[in-house]
């Protein structure tokens, strides 16, 4: 009869909820950040967030590159909420 051996188990990642929780607490601290920004930051930020949002989306659909969509929409947002910016004052 062989001999039965075992064998450790390989690393598990770590679990999907913990990533889930640290990404979290990444995102409220970094509001934190906004809490002292002139109403010109504020339109500029929101502006690059939702321009990287809309690159992200419009290259995962067209199947371009996504890193590269995000940035581009991130420059493009951050240049229109700048622009807005100036033309409401």
């Amino acid at each position: 009869m062989p001999a039965i051996t075992f064998t450790p188990a390989p690393a598990r990642p770590k679990s999907a909820a913990s990533l889930r929780v640290a990404l979290g607490a990444v995102c409220l601290i970094s509001l934190g950040a906004c809490t002292n920004m002139t109403q010109t930051q504020q339109r500029v930020v929101s502006g690059a967030a939702v321009g990287a949002a809309t690159g992200i989306g419009v290259t995962a659909i067209t199947g371009g590159c996504i890193s590269c969509g995000a940035a581009i929409g991130t420059a493009v947002g951050a240049g229109v909420g700048y622009v807005i910016d100036r033309a409401n004052q």
